[in-house]
């Protein structure tokens, strides 16, 4: 996907001030209304989980900045002899699958809204290890704040469109925010809740990991992925931002960047 043009950003009074304001107010008014549902949560999954019910994990934010991400959990620590995690389809819970269809899971991430560090709307925030292999052209998508719910996740963001629809839409979104615009996806957000789409690794269609797509795929080789990988863990440690590597990258073929210009051209239209 890396064309070396970036692509013109629109932005409005209500990118510039209002989407701020919005998530804090709405961010705070949610967390007041919801603390009764947050609490018998947090009581329920402390002891159908023997442990935390929350867990934080580190997830790239805008402009790459790594911040600390919550969710309720969902699954066991559970290991096998050799001390290795169970597969997620052995480790999560009836409750857990009923948190996750219903994306109560994610309303802890209401005070990472509240701080800053995410938006109701937005790219979703991926993970570090995926981010790291970005090209220039697909870190402009999350030059914004990442979002509770967003573009991608009311199209089939969580398993059945690939990674190239992802990040075009998540580019068209970045590019033009607008209050009707979010409005919309909002709207569209609370009737993708209801559908049977848990977002697990286990039912996706695509490759969970944006790393092992590339790799599967012969636009990375093993040694970038392996370097990549470790690369990943080292902005986690140290609390870092992601920027682009272009050691993780291989010239991108012209039919790729013919593929990916009209996938964003498709999605253009159809909005039309």
């Amino acid at each position: 996907m890396e064309t070396n043009k970036k692509q013109k950003k629109r932005k409005t009074l209500y990118s510039l001030f209002f989407k701020r304001f919005f998530d804090i107010f709405f961010s705070l008014l949610a967390i007041i209304i919801l603390s009764p549902l947050l609490l018998v949560m947090w009581i329920v999954l402390r002891i159908n989980l023997k442990g935390k019910a929350v867990f934080a994990q580190y997830r790239p934010g805008k402009n790459g900045k790594i911040f600390k991400f919550y969710k309720f959990r969902s699954m066991t620590n559970a290991t096998d002899e050799n001390g290795e995690l169970l597969p997620d389809a052995q480790r999560i819970t009836k409750i857990g699958k009923f948190i996750r269809k219903t994306s109560i899971d994610e309303l802890p991430q209401l005070f990472n809204i509240l701080k800053g560090d995410m938006s109701f709307i937005g790219p979703r925030p991926r993970l570090v290890k995926d981010m790291v292999f970005y090209d220039e052209e697909t870190l402009q998508a999350y030059s914004v704040r990442p979002g509770l719910t967003g573009p991608s996740q009311v199209c089939g963001g969580r398993s059945s469109i690939s990674w190239e629809e992802i990040f075009a839409l998540d580019l068209k979104y970045a590019n033009h925010i607008t209050l009707f615009k979010d409005i919309g996806l909002l709207f569209k957000t609370v009737g993708a809740v209801f559908k049977s789409d848990s977002g697990s690794a286990g039912n996706s269609k695509r490759d969970y990991y944006y790393p092992d797509y590339l790799l599967k795929s012969g636009k990375i080789t093993q040694e970038q992925y392996s370097l990549g990988l470790a690369r990943a863990e080292q902005l986690i440690a140290s609390g870092g931002k992601i920027d682009y590597q272009a050691d993780l990258h291989n010239k991108t073929s012209v039919e790729d960047v013919a593929e990916t210009e009209q996938i964003i051209e498709n999605k253009t239209e159809e909005d039309k």
